[in-house]
């Protein structure tokens, strides 16, 4: 499977297509504001029409999963889905098919000055390809 993964202020999928605002950016903070994960997930296929799950997870700089604060004490950054990549009436056999995701997520206390990185994980795999890195400016700057 081949991954696109971007960073956006907002995203959307509807009617199979991705809508996003504020796309592709790397560098944020050190505020805390929404954004979303964006991905497209390229199955070939060969692997369609099979019950796939996913988990990304945020890692801080020190290669440690990013802690956030509940009722219940503190848990990792972590979001867990599945997705089945199905053919559309008409599609070539033989096609790739292409599965879409856009997770909004709540403002995050970054640590400025920091690096962060979404890590992909399918089926319990993962790839050099599937992580998302980015920083978060240092205090004082906007």
């Amino acid at each position: 499977m081949r991954v696109n993964m971007m960073l956006a202020d907002h995203a959307q999928v509807a009617d199979g297509k991705l809508y996003i605002s504020g796309g592709g950016w790397s560098i944020t903070g050190p505020q805390p504001t929404p954004f979303a994960v964006v991905l497209e997930i390229k199955v070939p296929w060969n692997l369609i029409n099979t019950q796939r799950t996913f988990t990304l997870t945020l890692i801080d700089a020190d290669g440690e999963p990013f802690l956030v604060k509940t009722a219940e004490g503190e848990r990792p950054l972590r979001i867990e889905g599945q997705f089945m990549a199905t053919p559309a009436p008409g599609v070539k056999p033989g096609s790739e098919l292409a599965t879409l995701a856009a997770i909004n997520m709540p403002p995050q206390q970054w640590v400025p000055g920091t690096q962060y990185e979404w890590r992909l994980e399918i089926d319990g795999k993962s790839d050099d390809d599937w992580r998302l890195p980015f920083q978060v400016r240092p205090a004082g700057r906007a």
